[in-house]
């Protein structure tokens, strides 16, 4: 008997790893399907509303249309760079980057619904399984995120790409450096925040942001870049990100969370739509701990010893914890 080549390849697999197979292709034959049934409901609504409108009946504002007039208020971009560094495709199960997907398109819609957006959000490494699995959500959707860019190639493209076509100023030379590349990491600085959001940029002001590092980030400064390692692993690769940063040459750091939530048992285990939240926040307020009670869950500060849920002693006033709005892949 001659088997076809998906055939043959299906019976390498082991039941589970099939299982698991059938079980994904339910789940998008269901999406599909619910995708539909939603594009079906919007249509007839929209039918009812210009019945309505024909009949001369009085009809209030949609919501779609209240959500694009918020989306499209006047907001004021944080001159800085963004940067997720998805070069852990190989550490993740298959799981993991279905998760970390889901996380880059919360990512996404944060800081396109921020009134103080990030300018530039930039994704490296964009490999592997990774990539696969967004090229299948929504007819590769993300390829739509307007203000976003993708690489295939890792974040130090940012300050090697076009070290070739660049000079010092007129009669400056590169004085004692031993290359161009060292004189550009200690001399390519001096920039206003938007031109310094064309490469190539100093590594000086590129941080690496992980828990791993004792230095505390004090505060986010246009003109800089921030790196967010992509990865989704519940916190069992130590230092991964802190050794890549000292390889890159870049500064590491961590956010100030021991600072003002020492009591938060798993305070370090942040998803990476969580962490860049958290950076938002501050952006829009100038205030870590506001921005860290706004965005972690409230189950995360439940005292598990006591099993004692969070009061409204826990949390600042005018505070909420954010809601996430399922993003569009």
């Amino acid at each position: 008997m001659i088997l076809s080549e998906d055939h043959s390849e299906s019976l390498e697999l082991s039941k589970k790893a099939q299982k698991r197979m059938l079980k994904m292709a339910r789940l998008e034959e269901r999406k599909i399907e619910r995708r539909a049934k939603e594009k079906a409901t919007r249509k007839e609504k929209k039918i009812k509303r210009a019945e309505k409108i024909a009949a001369g009946e009085q009809v209030s504002e949609n919501e779609g249309a209240q959500k694009r007039a918020k989306l499209n208020r006047v907001k004021e971009p944080f001159a800085a760079r963004v940067v997720l560094d998805l070069g852990f495709d190989d550490k993740m199960s298959d799981k993991e980057i279905i998760s970390l997907c889901s996380q880059l398109a919360y990512v996404y819609s944060i800081n396109r619904r921020s009134p103080n957006p990030f300018r530039s959000l930039l994704f490296t490494s964009l490999n592997g399984r990774t990539l696969s699995r967004l090229e299948k959500l929504n007819q590769a959707g993300y390829k739509r995120w307007v203000g976003t860019e993708w690489w295939s190639e890792g974040y130090d493209r940012l300050w090697v790409q076009t070290l070739e076509e660049f000079t010092p100023r007129d009669g400056e030379g590169f004085g004692d450096a031993t290359s161009k590349e060292d004189w550009a990491k200690d001399n390519i600085v001096e920039k206003s925040p938007e031109e310094s959001l064309a490469v190539p940029v100093s590594q000086n002001r590129v941080v690496y942001l992980t828990a791993d590092s004792s230095e505390i980030l004090e505060e986010l400064r246009e003109g800089e870049t921030y790196i967010i390692g992509g990865i989704c692993d519940h916190n069992r690769y130590k230092n991964l990100c802190l050794d890549k940063a000292r390889a890159s040459g870049v500064r590491a750091a961590q956010l100030p969370i021991g600072r003002y939530l020492s009591h938060l048992s798993t305070r370090k285990v942040l998803t990476v739509n969580q962490v860049f939240g958290i950076l938002v926040k501050w952006v829009e307020t100038r205030d870590w701990e506001l921005s860290f009670y706004s965005v972690i869950p409230k189950r995360k500060f439940q005292d598990r010893g006591r099993g004692r849920e969070p009061t409204d002693m826990d949390f600042p006033a005018k505070t909420t914890v954010m809601e996430e709005e399922e993003p569009a892949l």
